[in-house]
């Protein structure tokens, strides 16, 4: 697999913890929406300290752009990434990963696990396929949810955003369970779509297979 220094060139905020960072595109560079890359810091002696990140970019844009949410509880990463300025150097490689479109479906994420999701929405957006997907958003508080706005103009109102941590009119309250699921969802025979922390992730994929959904037709970073 490949590695490609890049240089960013622009990094704006997304929500309070949410940034999203532009890098260049290197020349041939091709990616699947959905899919992700071992991301690294080319300063401060963090080349070694490769993370996954998900491509939100659409793969016929001349740049490309990650959306990603800083942790600021340790010196990670994500926490370092809040300190980056354009003209930084970046290393990514080769795009893998599971995550990708196979067919109109109930997309469901956790948090920042919507960030592979941003990308199949907007290249459908794009090609004016975006049908009847679903996306259930899970946050602890409306003011995570990360690009409320343009969600909302891609799904309409096949947009659902459920809250855990607050009571918020105009939004469901919880956490997506198979009590949730079995309430929302009344197909379980279509392709669903799961990313989001692992526990989160474990725990759908569970209930969906205890409602009925088939283990081919379950869509998650393996």
């Amino acid at each position: 697999m490949a590695d490609y220094a890049v240089k960013l060139l622009a990094k704006k905020p997304v929500t309070h913890n949410v940034n999203s960072y532009t890098v260049e595109k290197p020349a041939g560079f091709t990616y699947t929406p959905g899919q992700a890359t071992d991301f690294s810091i080319l300063k401060d002696n963090r080349a070694t300290e490769k993370r996954p990140f998900t491509f939100t970019s659409l793969p016929s844009a001349d740049t490309l752009e990650f959306t990603i949410k800083s942790y600021t509880d340790h010196d990670g990463v994500t926490n370092a990434l809040t300190n980056v300025q354009p003209g930084d150097n970046f290393e990514i490689s080769d795009a893998w990963g599971a995550i990708e479109f196979k067919g109109e479906g109930v997309f469901l994420a956790g948090g920042a696990g919507v960030t592979p999701f941003l990308a199949i929405f907007r290249d459908l957006h794009a090609q004016g396929m975006i049908g009847n997907n679903q996306l259930f958003f899970s946050n602890r508080t409306t003011a995570d949810i990360i690009l409320k706005e343009e969600l909302e103009q891609i799904l309409g109102d096949h947009f659902f955003n459920v809250i855990s941590g607050e009571n918020a009119e105009g939004y469901y309250h919880g956490r997506i369970d198979k009590a949730f699921l079995q309430k929302h969802i009344t197909n379980f025979d279509q392709p669903f779509y799961v990313c989001g922390p692992d526990a989160f992730t474990e725990s759908i994929l569970k209930a969906l297979e205890e409602l009925g959904a088939k283990a081919d037709a379950l869509v998650f970073e393996k």
